[in-house]
């Protein structure tokens, strides 16, 4: 007796990525690539502080920059608090819809929570490209700062 083989068929589904309750401002697909690659030119750069614990670390020593938040972190009790701490420090934050997404932009396999792009490296960095990453990063600062929710 011999057994059949099933063809196997790879079928690429976009899955809807669920965001938290939280999470506004949230990016477009079309902001959301902007920010995702600024936070690749900035990793390369040393120029990001990663995770909960860096991020409130950083914020509570007044670095400058802006904050970019997982939409679809569980629990949200982990993140709750970013928001808050953004605004009283008058950093400019949006959400992104993936935390894979945004951990495979800072480069490493875990899916990230936060992040801090820093305005400035934390050691000078020799780099031929710093005009075109002072480009992007402002114009992802500004069209983030547009975005922001006014109370």
């Amino acid at each position: 007796m011999g057994k059949s083989k099933e063809a196997k068929e790879e079928v690429e589904v976009e899955v809807e990525v669920q965001v938290c309750a939280i999470a506004k401002p949230l990016a477009n697909e079309k902001l959301s690539k902007k920010v995702l690659s600024v936070i690749k030119k900035a990793t390369k750069r040393k120029q990001i502080k990663r995770g909960v614990k860096e991020v409130v670390k950083a914020l509570r020593k007044d670095a400058k920059g802006f904050c970019v938040i997982a939409g679809n972190i569980s629990p949200i009790d982990v993140i709750s608090h970013l928001p808050v701490l953004c605004e009283t420090h008058n950093i400019p934050y949006i959400y992104v819809p993936s935390k894979e997404d945004l951990g495979a932009a800072s480069c490493t396999k875990r899916p990230t929570s936060c992040m801090l792009v820093l305005a400035k490296p934390a050691k000078p960095v020799k780099d031929d490209d710093e005009e075109k990453f002072k480009e992007a990063y402002t114009s992802v600062f500004d069209k983030i700062k547009a975005s922001q929710l006014v109370f």
